[in-house]
């Protein structure tokens, strides 16, 4: 269907017999926020390899944006738009915060990355690097070396360097992890207004964050979907309160 922007069929990967993701069916929808939910081992970062390609799967198909991506390579999933951040940041530590977003803008100009000229040649895209730093409130530390910023600060500068790849679906992996609150608010807010525009997929496990950004819910138990739908009905379904938040008690 058109709304459909990923579609799993089946899905699953085994390890050395070992079924890590059995038969999942995951339709998320063109501009939702949708997150993956359940007990540790359940699964959802394995789902999350599989779909970004570093993992090929045992059996079942993967279809974005109406194409089957099943057997494409990383590097060209994620040039078709589909691109994502992981739970440990991921920046140039010793780069500023200027330079990480110009870095992951260098694709737009067409030749490869630009490691060994001058910065000067890199100007050209200062512009765009600025508006990403407006948009996830790093304007402010623009000339900040990346490795000096709070934990919080680095994980929207990897937001901006996600979004520099101008994706269609974002998938973050643990987003609001090791937070204060603080911090949380500040990226719950940051993930809302990148979903304006985008469809997001998000692992996460803090339910608030889910309760509070997500339009539909997906749990998974042993690499299986227990249950899917908006959080209200996910949050009350006996077997993953028995599952999930049983379990994490």
């Amino acid at each position: 269907m058109d709304d459909v922007i990923l579609e799993t069929r089946r899905l699953t990967k085994e390890f050395a017999g070992f079924v890590a993701v059995s038969g999942v069916d995951l339709r998320v929808r063109r501009g939702a926020i949708h997150a993956l939910i359940g007990p540790n081992g359940a699964g959802k970062t394995t789902v999350f390899n599989l779909l970004t390609k570093f993992l090929e799967p045992t059996a079942g198909t993967i279809h974005f944006a109406g194409k089957d991506i099943t057997r494409t390579a990383p590097a060209a999933v994620a040039r078709m738009g589909v691109v994502r951040s992981f739970q440990i940041s991921a920046v140039f530590p010793n780069l500023s915060v200027l330079e990480n977003v110009r870095v992951a803008l260098q694709r737009t100009l067409g030749t490869a990355y630009h490691f060994w000229r001058s910065p000067r040649t890199l100007q050209v895209l200062d512009d765009r690097a600025l508006e990403l730093l407006e948009a996830v409130d790093l304007a402010a530390f623009r000339d900040t070396i990346a490795v000096e910023l709070p934990y919080g600060r680095k994980r929207a500068l990897e937001l901006a360097t996600t979004l520099a790849l101008d994706p269609e679906l974002v998938l973050l992996d643990e987003p609001t992890q090791g937070m204060g609150h603080e911090d949380v608010g500040r990226v719950v807010a940051l993930i809302r207004k990148v979903a304006a525009r985008r469809t997001v997929l998000m692992v996460e496990h803090n339910l608030s964050v889910v309760a509070d950004l997500c339009h539909r819910i997906t749990v998974l138990q042993r690499g299986s979907v227990l249950a899917e739908g908006p959080y209200d009905e996910v949050s009350r379904d006996p077997r993953v309160l028995e599952a999930y938040i049983g379990g994490a008690a």
